[in-house]
C-alpha cells in the first residue's frame, strides 16, 4: 500500500478507516475469546493445549461436535458463558461487514484503487488542486480542450461533486503533501493549477510542486495583493487574482462593453478556440519559414492574431514576413474544426 493510499484510507475516507478499526477490534475480541477458552479448559478441566484448542474451536464454530472429555459442572458453566460471548462477538463482526458492503463503501474503495491505477499510467497531464468555484471552471476549460487532468481535493462537499463527474480523475487528499502530489503524477505532469481558498496553502503547494518537478508550469490563485509576490518567489509562473479580474471586467463592461462582449463570446463558446502553436513542434520542413509561406488562412480558415518571439516580446497581428524562429510561438483564432485542421497541417 502506497503512502497516498494510506493517507486516503485514514484521513479522507473516514467510513473506511472506521470500518478497519472496528474490524480490528472484532478480530481482537475473537482472538481474546480463543485465548480465554483455551486457558479455561486447561485450568478448569485439565485439558492439554491441543485438546483445549480443539474444544474451543468446536464450541466457537458451533459445528455440533462433542467435547474431548466429559465436562464438570464448572466446565459446563464455562462453556455456556463462552458460547454467549462468542455469539455476540460473531454477530457484531458479521453485521459490520454486511453493512459495509451494503452501503457501497467496499465498491467505492476498489473504484478508488482503479482510479489510482489509471492515474499512474497517464503523462503530460494537468493537476488541479482544489475543486471550488475556480477549480471547477478550470476543469471545464481543460475538458473542453481535451486536456487530461487530475483533481486533488479533500473537502467532503467538493468530493461529492467530483464523484458525480464520470469523466474526472481525482485523488482524495491534501495537495500540500508530497505523497499526494506524487500520487497525482507530479513528475510526469506538464502543468499544475492550484485554486485553494487560502493563499498560504497555495504557496506551500507551489513550493512543493516546484521542488518535485522543476520544469512544471505552475498557475496559482491568490486572494491578497501581498500573496502574488510570495507565490512568484515560491515558483509560480502565473498568479491569478479572480476578485481583481472580476472587478476589472465589470468596469470594462461599462467603458468598453462591445469589446468585452466580443471577448466573452470568443472565450465562452466551446466551438471557438484561441490556440497557441509552438514553433519547435512544427514539422521539420516548416521550421524557419514565414507566416506568409505557411499560408494558414487559406489552408485552414483560422487567423493568426499574435506572435511571441524567443525573448518574450509579443507582436499583435504579425505580418506575413514574420519568421517561425526556435522557441517562439504564434496564436491562432478559429473554430474547433479549423484548429484541428491547422494542427494536422503543421504538426
Amino acid at each position: 500500500m502506497s503512502v497516498g493510499e494510506y493517507y486516503y484510507l485514514r484521513h479522507m475516507h473516514k467510513k473506511h478507516f472506521h470500518f478497519i478499526r472496528k474490524l480490528q477490534i472484532a478480530t481482537a475480541m475473537v482472538a481474546g475469546i480463543m485465548i480465554i477458552g483455551i486457558a479455561g479448559f486447561m485450568l478448569i478441566e485439565g485439558y492439554s493445549l491441543s485438546e483445549s484448542i480443539y474444544t474451543t474451536i468446536i464450541i466457537l464454530s458451533t459445528v455440533g461436535l462433542g467435547v474431548v472429555h466429559t465436562l464438570s459442572d464448572a466446565g459446563r458453566w464455562f462453556v455456556v458463558g463462552l458460547i454467549i460471548i462468542s455469539i455476540g462477538t460473531f454477530a457484531y463482526a458479521i453485521s459490520l461487514i454486511t453493512s459495509y458492503i451494503m452501503e457501497g463503501e467496499l465498491q467505492r474503495y476498489f473504484k478508488y484503487k482503479k482510479v489510482l491505477k489509471m492515474i499512474s499510467k497517464i503523462e503530460n497531464h494537468v493537476i488541479v488542486c482544489g475543486f471550488g468555484r475556480n477549480g471547477k471552471q478550470a476543469c471545464d476549460q481543460l475538458l473542453a480542450h481535451n486536456q487530461t487532468f487530475v483533481v486533488i481535493e479533500n473537502g467532503e462537499k467538493a468530493l461529492h461533486d467530483l464523484r458525480e463527474q464520470a469523466n474526472y480523475l481525482f485523488i482524495e487528499g491534501d495537495a500540500t503533501r508530497d505523497e499526494i502530489l506524487q500520487e497525482a503524477g507530479i513528475e510526469k505532469a506538464t502543468a499544475l493549477i492550484t485554486t485553494l481558498p487560502v493563499d498560504s496553502s497555495n504557496v506551500f503547494v507551489v513550493l512543493t510542486a516546484r521542488e518535485l518537478n522543476p520544469e512544471l508550469k505552475i498557475i496559482s490563485r491568490a486572494s491578497e495583493d501581498t500573496s502574488e509576490r510570495k507565490l512568484r518567489r515560491a515558483g509560480a509562473n502565473n498568479v491569478i487574482m479572480p476578485d481583481k479580474i472580476g472587478g476589472t471586467h465589470m468596469a470594462a463592461l461599462v467603458t468598453r462593453p462591445d469589446v468585452l462582449e466580443l471577448i466573452d463570446h470568443i472565450t465562452g463558446r466551446i466551438n471557438i478556440r484561441l490556440e497557441e502553436i509552438q514553433c519547435n513542434k512544427l514539422k521539420q520542413e516548416l521550421k524557419g519559414k514565414s507566416l506568409g509561406e505557411l499560408n494558414i488562412r487559406n489552408k485552414t480558415g483560422a487567423s493568426i492574431i499574435g506572435y511571441k518571439n524567443a525573448s518574450g516580446e509579443y507582436i499583435i497581428n504579425p505580418g506575413p514576413d514574420t519568421l517561425m524562429q526556435p522557441d517562439s510561438k504564434f496564436f491562432v483564432l478559429g473554430s474547433v474544426e479549423q484548429i484541428e485542421t491547422l494542427l494536422q497541417v503543421l504538426a
